[in-house]
């Protein structure tokens, strides 16, 4: 019989060596040795994780250093451009008015926009010239009766004068008479008499005639005031009457027309307004908040095309309307060109300044943490909690009065991921 030979895998055994006791030993120890690596290296993390109760993605927030500088405090707020000179023009007697201008025309100081068709006061104007031309006549005739009044007075007065002569000559042949003894005692004292008669009738007429000059200068004083008096009421009324012509008190544009060509109008009806485009000013509307802080004087920016100009804050309202306070800015030297009635620009009061102070950006902490809490963020990116006490506030920064220092990084948005923990990791 055959006998049938199975196969098997002899041929491909291969004989191992025995294993080293030693090697076995190499590999325990860099196991360990890597576990203590990595123990090291991960324990600042493990820490940090085990301290931290509280973990916020470090893309979330915002962060800013703490510096010391100088802190301008300022309020920014939209500003409305305003003529400084922009008048409105009257009617100044009732009437038919005429307009000579459009809105938006361009006009010169002193040019006539509008007359006013006023028959009325012409009328009064021309009665009052007549009235004016009576009294003249009137005066004139008054001073020629008084010369010659004042001429009969003082003739008067000349011929009592010359009586008086008369009696003194007399008088003088009465006295020699008597020396001679060749006149009657009652010739004599006739003689007296009549020379006490004259002087008597002489001072009456002098004395006349004076208080006639005088009366006859107080008629005419009084005569004269009334003349002027009159001549002040038709220059009253020439005033009025030139003013029926409407002139432009400034070089501009027209504004708004406020009544139609030819239309009835009453005294003191506003017809247009002019522009002054050469002067702007600024209206500003300021928080309540701010109103204390305002003073005339105060230091402003006007932003305008991307440049600033300096501004002075002229005018500030002295009541609260809406929860906002009206001011004014004035530019300081040459404004913007091309500005706009109406055109909007954001305006910066200056309200206070501060030199040498700890500040940091302003941000959403503020707000969120009451101005009394901030999270300073250290190397290893964990944010402690800390309390905090701020002073004057600005546009941009706020002023650190106490628990932070120069140099340190803090979270300056929004804190409520934060949750009020005491320690906060920012993961990356």
């Amino acid at each position: 019989d055959q006998i049938l030979a199975i196969a098997d895998t002899s041929a491909q055994d291969i004989k191992l060596a025995p294993k080293d006791p030693r090697r076995k030993r190499l590999i325990y120890i860099g196991i360990a040795l890597a576990v203590i690596a990595g123990i090291v290296f991960v324990a600042p993390s493990v820490k940090r994780w085990a301290n931290a109760t509280v973990s916020v993605p470090f893309e979330r927030v915002r962060t800013a250093t703490v510096m010391r500088g100088d802190l301008v405090r300022d309020v920014s707020v939209q500003g409305r451009v305003v003529a400084a000179v922009r008048p409105t023009l009257y009617a100044t007697a009732p009437g038919t008015i005429s307009l000579q201008a459009e809105a938006g025309e361009r006009v010169l100081a002193g040019q006539v926009l509008a007359t006013v068709d006023s028959p009325e006061l012409t009328n009064q104007l021309k009665q009052a010239e007549a009235s004016l031309a009576q009294r003249k006549l009137d005066l004139e005739r008054q001073r020629i009766e008084s010369r010659q009044l004042a001429l009969e007075k003082r003739k008067a007065a000349d011929l009592a004068e010359v009586s008086l002569i008369a009696a003194r000559r007399e008088k003088r042949r009465a006295d020699v008479a008597k020396e001679r003894g060749v006149i009657p005692d009652i010739d004599f004292e006739k003689a007296q008499d009549d020379l006490r008669n004259a002087e008597l009738a002489y001072e009456h007429a002098k004395a006349d005639a004076d208080l006639y000059d005088e009366r006859l200068s107080f008629d005419l004083r009084a005569s004269a005031f009334e003349f002027d008096q009159q001549e002040l009421v038709v220059e009253d009324l020439q005033r009025r009457v030139d003013n029926l012509s409407i002139n432009s008190p400034v070089d501009g544009i027209v504004g708004d027309l406020l009544v139609d060509h030819r239309a009835a109008v009453t005294r003191d009806t506003p017809v247009m307004a002019v522009v002054d485009l050469s002067r702007f000013e600024i209206d500003v509307l300021v928080p309540e908040g701010y109103a204390d802080d305002l003073a005339i004087g105060m230091s402003a920016e006007v932003q305008s095309g991307g440049q600033r100009f300096e501004g002075e804050l002229v005018a500030v309202s002295p009541e609260v309307v809406n929860n906002q306070v009206a001011a004014r800015v004035r530019f300081v030297g040459d404004g913007p060109l091309g500005l706009r009635q109406n055109q909007r620009l954001t305006t910066r009061i200056l309200l206070a300044e501060f030199a040498d102070v700890v500040m940091v950006q302003r941000g959403q902490f503020l707000d969120t943490g009451g101005g009394r809490m901030a999270y300073v963020v250290s190397e290893d990116h964990v944010a402690q909690r800390r309390q905090i006490r701020t002073g004057a506030y600005s546009l941009g920064a706020v002023e650190i009065l106490a628990g932070l220092e120069p140099g340190e990084t803090i979270v300056i948005s929004n804190l409520d991921p934060f949750r009020g923990a005491d320690t906060v990791l920012l993961t990356d």
